[in-house]
């Protein structure tokens, strides 16, 4: 039993590690050695939603079946939809690259005045998951990070692609899907912390 838990939780770490790889598009990790601090620029158009054409169709389906309901609360699922981003997704992405560096040696935030450089983290897919009580699915998110100097936005220092990168709550106590969202977007920031700790400051 005890053999067969252990090959199960190995699988599940795999599992893990494979879905948070990253791929460089562009440019190389080296390039990025020396920079200590980066803005941050957030984008999530054409972003695809499983099961949907579009964002759009994703919302009129969502916010339809809840005004069936409950008139009103169709609306108010697409203004947290939207607010999330801002109050959830990038606060969170921005305290879990930063508290991977316990002496501040690299930094990440909108709008910092000494940055010399900007990475854009465009989010390509995104999936909410779902928590039932007895059945729940994780959050997952694509997305893109181009890094570039901000006077010269259209010369790629470095890009990279990572997918599927999972978002839960501890213990499955993750019921709202802006907070399971959120959560992947800290899965991402500390996944490309530990990248650019490897690769970048050698």
């Amino acid at each position: 039993m005890k053999k067969q838990l252990s090959i199960i939780l190995l699988l599940f770490c795999t599992t893990i590690m494979v879905a948070q790889k990253g791929k460089v598009q562009e440019g190389d990790w080296k390039n990025l050695k020396n920079i200590t601090a980066f803005n941050l620029e957030f984008d999530y158009s054409d972003l695809e939603i499983p099961k949907y054409d579009n964002e759009e169709e994703f919302l009129k389906d969502k916010m339809q079946k809840r005004e069936d309901k409950n008139p009103g609360s169709g609306e108010e699922f697409k203004k947290s939809w939207f607010a999330d981003r801002e109050d959830r997704y990038e606060p969170k992405f921005i305290e879990s690259f930063n508290k991977r560096w316990k002496e501040n040696e690299v930094v990440v935030g909108k709008d910092l005045a000494d940055a010399e450089y900007t990475i854009k983290i465009h989010t390509t897919f995104m999936y909410a998951g779902y928590n039932v009580g007895v059945v729940r699915q994780n959050s997952k998110i694509d997305a893109i990070l181009t890094v570039y100097k901000n006077d010269a936005p259209d010369t790629v220092l470095f890009e990279i692609k990572y997918t599927k990168a999972e978002g839960n709550g501890a213990f499955g106590n993750d019921y709202n899907s802006g907070y399971r969202i959120s959560e992947a977007y800290a899965k991402l920031a500390k996944t490309f912390a530990a990248n650019l700790k490897k690769k970048a400051k050698k």
